[in-house]
């Protein structure tokens, strides 16, 4: 071989080199890159996870209704063949704005019994009429064997009551009123009366239109 054909050889080789130097290089760099995009997938990953948290929380209204469970009582029926088992729910649904109901309803489960009870609850909505947070007039309300006497209270009295009555008071919103069960002890029937009771209460401007009066001049 001649000098030449050596310095041509030495030079493709010395090309070859380089060439293999820069794709090494830019293979690091790919590596790099891929490795800094899987690093950075989880993070958005959790944001976006974040971000429909976030809007799901707000859209979700919070409800103005609430219920409260008085009882929960197993209860049999007597069947062609043995005994039917199951659960009857008495469940109070009110918003403390002056709406309140009493809804009561069985079912072989004690949760789908609570959900039938609200819903026969929301059903049976009465309107209070509610005087500076207390009731207009002194009443008494019965439901079978169930007798339950309320009284207006001044401020600061609180709910003087116990029971599925106080259930009854608390989610209708009064805040001061004085009451008494003269009846049944049973939970139903105090409930019943109660809302009885509510809801034969008169207040003052439909009293005033009754006997021709002015507001001022039945208020003394």
């Amino acid at each position: 071989m001649s000098e030449e054909e050596k310095l041509e050889g030495v030079t493709e080789v010395e090309e070859t080199a380089e060439v293999t130097e820069e794709t090494a290089e830019e293979a690091v760099e790919v590596e790099a890159e891929a490795e800094e995009a899987v690093t950075q997938l989880p993070a958005k990953k959790q944001r976006s996870r974040k971000k429909k948290v976030e809007t799901t929380q707000e859209t979700k209204p919070e409800s103005e209704w609430k219920e409260q469970v008085v009882q929960v009582r197993r209860v049999t029926k007597v069947v062609k063949g043995g005994k039917k088992l199951s659960f009857r729910a008495i469940v109070v649904v009110g918003n403390q704005k002056g709406q309140v109901g009493v809804g009561c309803a069985k079912a072989s489960e004690v949760i789908i019994a609570i959900q039938k009870a609200i819903a026969d609850g929301r059903k049976n909505l009465i309107n209070v009429p509610i005087f500076k947070t207390t009731i207009p007039h002194p009443i008494t309300g019965r439901s079978g064997a169930g007798a339950v006497m309320l009284r207006p209270a001044s401020q600061g009295t609180g709910i003087i009551a116990g029971g599925a009555v106080r259930s009854v008071l608390e989610l209708a919103g009064i805040e001061n009123i004085l009451s008494k069960s003269l009846g049944s002890k049973s939970p139903l029937n105090a409930a019943n009366a109660t809302l009885e009771a509510l809801k034969a209460l008169k207040p003052f401007n439909e009293v005033a239109k009754k006997r021709g009066l002015s507001m001022a001049e039945l208020l003394n």
